[in-house]
């Protein structure tokens, strides 16, 4: 689903409704995704557990109810299912549930953040749910090819209660300066969100011993809509 700023909802001083988040904050993640290509952090105090949890039922839902799909590699012509490389379902978020649109003010405050310390020319974003059950995982990728400027910064939001090493299910993500090396392992814990640099860092889901529900989210430049026929 792509969203305009102009479409979501607004305060009475023109910013997203919802926490603001803190430009100290932005230079952060700016000076990390620069230097490194990727980080980790705790975004609990700026969507609030409540948001979380209303995200988290909404996933749950769509899996109960048979309404996530499963996913996919490529777009258009190129778009295949393949099993071997992942066995995740997902469910795209269109922005029409108070939830979705809390989140979706925090994510316009990212790009426009990300624009003016980088330079990146974000215009859109799109996100979509993803629910892996036990076993379930996601074969080293990257979430854009190289130059095809599109997708060019990848968040990654986690909505799992209690999460305990043993669980499994982490993000591995490898060095984009030596990509054979693991730089990190992130804990899909409530309210942990990983970026990254979409073309750049190649990174995996490793097996889930327990369900895991997760929403991920492409910073594109592109204009025009492709249609969301997978990832």
């Amino acid at each position: 689903m792509t969203i305009a700023f102009a479409d979501l909802p607004t305060s009475p001083n023109g910013t997203p409704e919802g926490a603001v988040v803190e430009e100290t904050w932005l230079d952060t993640i700016a000076a990390d995704l620069s230097e490194r290509g990727w980080l980790n952090l705790d975004v609990r105090d700026y969507l609030g557990r409540a948001l979380l949890a209303e995200l988290r039922q909404e996933v749950e839902i769509l899996e109960k109810t048979a309404a996530m799909e499963r996913a996919g590699v490529g777009r258009g012509s190129d778009f295949t299912r393949d099993r071997s490389v992942r066995r995740d379902r997902i469910a795209w978020l269109n922005g029409q549930t108070p939830a979705q649109q809390q989140l979706f003010g925090f994510l316009e405050q990212v790009r426009v953040g990300l624009n003016r310390r980088l330079f990146l020319g974000l215009q859109r974003f799109e996100a979509h749910y993803a629910s892996y059950q036990p076993g379930d995982f996601y074969r080293r990728h990257v979430d854009s090819f190289r130059g095809r400027a599109s997708r060019v910064v990848s968040l990654v939001l986690y909505l799992n209660e209690g999460w305990r090493p043993e669980d499994g299910g982490e993000l591995q993500v490898f060095n984009r300066e030596s990509p054979e090396e693991i730089c990190g392992r992130v804990q899909p814990d409530e309210g942990r969100v990983a970026l990254f640099m979409s073309e750049e860092v190649p990174h995996e889901v490793l097996p889930a011993a327990r369900t895991r529900h997760s929403i991920a989210c492409w910073f594109r430049q592109d204009v025009v809509p492709v249609p969301l026929t997978g990832v």
